[in-house]
């Protein structure tokens, strides 16, 4: 009997050794497989991100280049060049005398005030709207033709706009028909008075 009990007491202590190493055996490869598979459920680092480049802005435009003045034409400059000639003349006859009073307001009989205009020349073709207006000096010499709009014109400008005749009726240099050279009227100076001769004129 008491052998019986010593034989089962052994094969226990067999059964909790071995038990007892199977869980040492156990933890050994638990403690072995337990960092990589650790390392496999842990997340990717993640790369570290660039900061997202800074919006550029946009490049200044370049100023815009001052393009020249075109030079005038010819036609322009001959239009500038008798306009100014006209403006001068004008300037000139206004202030050659004083502001006429009383009776000097009316022109003497067969006197007329001289219209600085354009020289039209005698072989020139006017076209429909225009007309030539002669003068006289009062010494009686002929004046060249001058350039005037007809009474019944209806003169427009280069975009075709209306334009109003100026109260004299000469043609500016810019509205001049085509062809036309640009020469501003010139006075020639008054013939001086021719004095008579002793006994010119006297009877016998």
């Amino acid at each position: 009997m008491a052998r019986v009990q010593q034989e089962g007491s052994r094969e226990r202590r067999g059964l909790e050794r071995a038990l007892w190493l199977g869980l040492l055996a156990l933890a050994a490869l638990l403690m072995l497989a337990l960092p990589p598979l650790l390392d496999a459920l842990a997340p990717a680092p993640q790369a570290p991100q660039e900061p997202a480049p800074a919006a550029r802005a946009p490049a200044p435009e370049p100023p815009a280049r001052a393009h020249p003045p075109r030079p005038p034409t010819a036609r322009q400059a001959e239009v500038q060049l008798a306009a100014a000639q006209l403006a001068k003349a004008q300037e000139e006859r206004a202030m050659a005398g004083e502001e006429p009073q009383g009776i000097s307001v009316f022109n003497p009989p067969g006197t007329k005030p001289i219209k600085r205009g354009l020289v039209v020349p005698e072989g020139f073709a006017l076209p429909p709207g225009y007309v030539r207006h002669y003068q006289t000096l009062d010494d009686g010499r002929q004046l060249p033709a001058v350039l005037m709009f007809h009474p019944d014109a209806h003169p427009t400008d280069a975009q075709g706009r209306p334009v109003a005749i100026p109260p004299d009726g000469l043609v500016p240099p810019e509205l001049a028909p085509p062809g036309l050279p640009l020469e501003v009227l010139t006075v020639p100076e008054p013939l001086p008075e021719r004095v008579p001769e002793p006994g010119e004129g006297q009877d016998g």
